[in-house]
């Protein structure tokens, strides 16, 4: 059974302050608990595999992004405190470089455990250490005839003095003497290179990582010199950079601005290094070249990039691999979609409900391609946020353009990492006719809808479709999510608008349904919490039940606790940041926080508010942090079927009872698992049970 991250207390005391939490330790806190699933022996050893290599993406990008927001504000704003903790950016990094250490020692020990079972199951990981004579001789002629062709070197001398290091690539460097000479040489590792190669024949598979590949031989690659030592490092850059469009600007083009901030990434500063040996001088030889504080160099004797971990069973025979990972699932489609012969016509007559991924996306999908030849639509809108790389949506979008249905695609470019893709897919979908808007003045679009309108002769009819994810065929198999597809006329009046309104850059505008930030949202939602205020200060039943990624919005904390201290009960499922505090006496103590990390990722968002009749229940894309409620386009609507409704507070309930995969914070700001009491609840594998005894599957 996983057990609390063990921190030095003053390092908890320093990150937690009254009622709330460090963000960023926060982060680490949820991290760990990822780490967690790597070592869960009730996960199928694969699996534990991958979620060892997600910790450590999880990781590289927390560096990027959080570490790097940091670091510029230390430069900038020295002085300021972040509003909960009161911490400067100074003492968050502090906090931060601890916590990080002890968890790179943790993730060690996980990989050799993982290591030593792999091994037991038929798949042996080579170290340089442990190779054979003859191993040794075959991890040369690999090196020498795939590896070197393909990897970049250089020697610093008088005419090359300084190198640039890449974001996330990794570097072998090296001290070389060659007639009394000393240089340093470096060893570029390509990432095209592949990731894993086979050692030897036989039953048991043998592999060499690509790191441990060229930390073995990269000595070969200097010819005519000897190598006296060596240093594997990576380091990681700042990816924080600015996707504010400044009024010069607006004479070019919005998207060859974008490439232009995305390229820039591979330019801004290190914050992190990591290293295989700290004991070599070549570390502090690289410290001064990045001009990077010590305190963010990291060693890990083993690996960088864990990503080779995904594909481990490729290596084995089929029927090996399979027991070895989760078994195989289809989102299910629902009987009522199953039986339909028009997808308008049902949702004309009814509310549709999808929760992915136990329910499949291609209802989604069969709309839009049903909606792309019906002569009834007349226009189709729809936000996009991420896509997958091989869209089928974007594809039914140009298609329904083609066919003369007015498409108008808003299209977030500063959706952080995929940039690139969406810039690729707002060219194809204006190639096609597509009328696409790139978001709205410096506000990211982060909603998740499409308004469909349709003409029939002088009646205008709505479908409009709200979720919590992205529409994206890949992750909708990955990620949970929830979805409404509904004819309901003031829910499609006010989509219409929502599009006008970002197409004209207004943010002032009220919805007779939605929810809409920055402006109407938090309003919203605070407004649904002072009634259970008032309510139970009545002597009435107060009540709050909530689902979502992250809370850090500061007001809306002190609200919470506000209700707490009035007696309304709160339960909580927060998968990732808390920066409340629950269980703290006369403050928090009515507060109850859940985290559920498992085999899919737990993504959607659920605002409830009341019981019975009285319940005022909306699903969401937005988290409660200030960068939702404040300063993206988000949008919540409210859940108008009560079955729906009934069915999203179960979802609530049975996560919230869940005692196997689920983590409890306490107010000493640690997880702790769930007491095991009664029957074993695993409100994931609960889901998958019922979808497949529910519904009929896609093929």
């Amino acid at each position: 059974m996983s057990k609390p991250i063990t921190i030095p207390q003053k390092t908890t005391k320093k990150c937690m302050r009254d009622i709330y939490m460090n963000r960023e330790y926060s982060w680490l806190l949820f991290n760990k608990r990822v780490l967690d699933q790597a070592e869960d022996l009730t996960n199928p050893l694969l699996e534990r595999c991958k979620f060892l290599s997600i910790f450590t993406s999880n990781l590289d990008e927390f560096f990027m992004v959080r570490v790097g927001s940091l670091v510029n504000e230390n430069i900038t704003e020295p002085n300021e405190t972040e509003n909960k903790t009161r911490l400067t950016a100074a003492q968050q990094l502090d906090a931060i470089a601890d916590v990080v250490k002890r968890q790179y020692r943790m993730r060690a020990e996980c990989f050799k455990a993982l290591r030593k079972e792999l091994s037991a199951s038929g798949l042996k990981l080579l170290r340089a250490s442990e190779l054979t004579p003859r191993q040794e001789m075959e991890c040369r002629e690999i090196f020498l005839r795939r590896v070197l062709p393909l990897l970049s070197l250089m020697v610093l001398d008088a005419k090359h003095p300084l190198m640039q290091f890449e974001n996330k690539r990794g570097y072998v460097i090296c001290q070389l003497e060659k007639e009394g000479r000393r240089m340093i040489g470096v060893v570029s590792i390509n990432p095209a290179l592949d990731k894993l190669y086979r050692i030897g024949e036989g039953k048991k598979v043998r592999l060499i990582v690509l790191e441990e590949l060229v930390r073995l031989c990269a000595k070969y690659a200097f010819t005519g010199y000897t190598v006296s030592d060596q240093l594997m490092v990576r380091v990681t850059r700042n990816a924080d950079f600015d996707t504010a469009i400044e009024d010069t600007d607006l004479e070019r083009d919005f998207t060859e601005v974008m490439k232009r901030k995305v390229e820039s990434r591979a330019r801004m500063g290190v914050v992190r290094l990591e290293v295989d040996n700290k004991s070599s001088k070549l570390k502090d030889f690289v410290l001064k070249i990045i001009k990077l504080d010590p305190k963010f160099c990291y060693e890990d004797e083993c690996y960088f990039d864990y990503k080779f971990l995904f594909s481990l069973g490729n290596y084995l025979p089929a029927e090996k691999a399979a027991k070895l990972k989760y078994e195989p699932f289809k989102g299910a489609i629902p009987s009522c979609v199953s039986g339909a012969s028009s997808l308008i016509e049902l949702i004309s007559s009814r509310d549709v409900f999808l929760s992915y991924p136990y329910d499949s996306m291609s209802p989604v999908v069969d709309l839009l391609e049903e909606c792309a030849r019906d002569k009834r639509v007349s226009s189709i809108m729809i936000t996009i946020y991420r896509l997958a790389h091989h869209s089928r949506i974007a594809e039914l979008l140009c298609r329904a353009s083609e066919n003369g249905k007015q498409v108008t695609v808003v299209i977030e470019l500063c959706a952080r990492f995929d940039e690139e893709n969406n810039l690729y897919f707002a060219n194809k979908l204006q190639e096609a006719g597509c009328t696409i808007i790139y978001g709205m003045d410096n506000y990211k679009v982060h909603s998740k809808i499409i308004s469909i309108v349709l003409q029939d002769g002088g009646e205008i009819s709505y479908i409009t479709h709200l979720g919590t994810g992205n529409y994206n065929e890949s992750t909708s198999r990955q990620y949970t999510d929830l979805n409404i597809l509904t004819a309901d006329k003031k829910i499609g009046e006010d989509a219409v608008a929502f599009f006008r309104n970002v197409a004209i850059c207004n943010t002032d505008f009220h919805y007779q349904r939605l929810l809409v930030a920055p402006e109407t949202l938090k309003s919203g939602l605070l407004a649904c919490i002072d009634r259970e205020i008032e309510k139970a200060k009545a002597g009435k039943e107060g009540r709050i039940l909530a689902k979502m990624n992250s809370l850090t919005d500061k007001e809306i904390i002190d609200r919470f606790a506000a209700a707490s201290e009035a007696g309304v009960k709160i339960e909580l499922v927060i998968r990732g940041i808390c920066c409340l505090v629950p269980g703290i006496e006369g403050r928090t103590d009515n507060i109850r926080v859940v985290s559920i990390v498992g085999r899919f990722l737990e993504h959607s968002r659920v605002y409830c508010f009341g019981s019975g009749k009285d319940r005022v229940m909306y699903i969401s894309s937005a988290d409660l942090m200030t960068r939702n409620t404040d300063k993206r386009v988000e949008i919540a609507t409210p859940v108008l079927d009560e079955k729906i409704a009934d069915e999203i507070e179960d979802i609530v309930r049975t996560m919230l009872a869940d005692n196997v995969k689920a983590r409890e914070l306490h107010a000493d700001g640690a997880y702790y698992p769930v007491p095991a009491e009664g029957e074993a609840v695993n409100a994931q594998e609960s889901f998958l049970r019922e979808a497949s005894h529910s519904h009929s599957f896609e093929e």
